[in-house]
């Protein structure tokens, strides 16, 4: 059995012990994905999500004050962030980077000049602050996170910040992910770019959260975030335990249900970028898994980038029509190989055949498409791309696989 946590961000009590108390355990009814059917299952639904938030908000805006607060082995990353990241958070202020709790970066690989990023669940700052060197004077972005705490940190910096890049493009909103329509400075179709580090785990209804990031892109934008999956549906004994809820154990969807879960909120064609699992071991988390009968459970930490089209450019599944493109390999700091996702490696020159969707996403991002030569068109279809479909996405080994050789699979 194997306990995984998310590269990116999730969190342990610092008193791990103490957390798995009995008394310091709440069993709620957490309801299916599906809609509740009565009133009473609504009102426990809603009751629910109200405890939920509570108790998230009290985590990350009393208990950790810092980020030496984290003193398990929970936050594990793969590596350092590239050259140019650690450039640029040189010049975040100490407080937001001691406030902030997470382990990497969830943000796309290619020129963001000039982009309108909104992140979710932004915490003090750090990403927001981040991004902003990287999309510039003429960029803009926008941090929503639902902790007062951590939102007062936030704006404390923020003409600091200003100051140090030469100019100020931040802004932060109190807002529930479940309900970003409320954030009334949130408009429709107005961002090239989604981010979440491991927060969306943390919600209740994710299928909420999903369906307001497709109405906030603008078409040919994408949702790129971290978060934990399963390699099964967790069950309901477990989901009901408060605490492996806010650990990011619990929360977490099952892999397939959540592929079709987002492609019933409009993404038709969900991109795995990258997923490692990372084991803990701590024999309280273990022994509460495993002492339920559910040993075989696993979690992955995982980054999906989710693009929104036009529904007549994504098929629901790799169709070959005889296409293929070309990298320039002119992408910032990318000039050797341009990664799309974990099936798509795309080296300098090379001609790549590619499924239609692929072909579509690249074609149709205005931050990939100059960057690109393609090749063919949708006159002539071939059926299905070789390889494609199948079972657990994720490598159970942690061991990263470099499809750029060959087209055996398009994704």
């Amino acid at each position: 059995m194997r306990i995984v946590i998310p590269l990116f961000a999730c969190f342990l009590s610092s008193n791990l012990a103490q957390s798995f108390s009995p008394e310091r355990r709440l069993f709620n009814k957490i309801t299916p994905l599906s809609v509740s059917t009565s009133a009473d299952e609504m009102t426990k639904e809603t009751l629910f999500a109200d405890k939920t938030r509570s108790n998230v908000e009290e985590y990350y805006g009393k208990t950790l004050q810092t980020s030496s607060d984290l003193k398990t082995n929970a936050c594990l990353t793969a590596g350092s962030p590239p050259k140019f990241i650690r450039e640029c958070l040189k010049n975040v202020h100490p407080t937001v980077m001691a406030k902030y709790y997470g382990c990497g970066l969830c943000i796309p690989q290619y020129d963001l000049t000039g982009c309108n990023i909104l992140d979710l669940g932004c915490g003090a700052g750090r990403d927001v602050y981040l991004a902003a060197q990287l999309v510039g004077a003429n960029g803009r972005v926008v941090g929503v996170d639902m902790t007062d705490a951590q939102l007062d940190v936030a704006r404390e910096h923020q003409n600091y910040h200003a100051e140090k890049f030469g100019y100020k493009n931040t802004a932060f909103y109190k807002g529930y992910l479940e309900s970003l329509s409320d954030v009334k400075e949130l408009e429709k179709g107005s961002f090239d770019v989604i981010i979440s580090n491991c927060v969306i785990n943390l919600c209740t209804d994710k299928e909420a959260v999903l369906k307001s990031c497709f109405e906030l892109l603008k078409p040919g934008g994408e949702l790129y975030f971290s978060d934990v999956y399963s390699n099964r549906r967790v069950p309901q004994v477990l989901r009901e335990d408060s605490v492996l809820w806010g650990e990011c154990i619990s929360g977490a969807l099952y892999w397939n249900d959540f592929e079709n879960l987002a492609k019933k909120c409009g993404f038709p064609d969900p991109r795995l970028v990258e997923d490692a699992p990372v084991t803990i071991k701590n024999k309280d988390v273990q022994e509460l898994v495993e002492n339920q009968g559910h040993g075989g459970l696993e979690f992955y930490s995982a980054t999906y980038r989710l693009f929104k089209m036009d529904e007549t450019l994504l098929e629901p599944a790799c169709e070959d029509y005889g296409q293929a493109v070309i990298y320039k390999g002119t992408i910032p700091r990318a000039a050797t190989k341009w990664t799309l996702d974990k099936g798509h490696v795309f080296e300098q020159g090379k001609v790549h055949p590619v499924c239609g969707n692929t072909y579509n996403m690249c074609k149709h991002n205005p931050k990939i498409a100059p960057h690109f030569e393609f090749i063919g068109d949708f006159s002539t279809h071939y059926g299905i791309f070789e390889g494609c479909g199948g079972g657990l996405p994720y490598d159970r080994n942690g061991a990263s696989v470099d499809k750029s050789g060959g087209a055996a699979s398009c994704c």
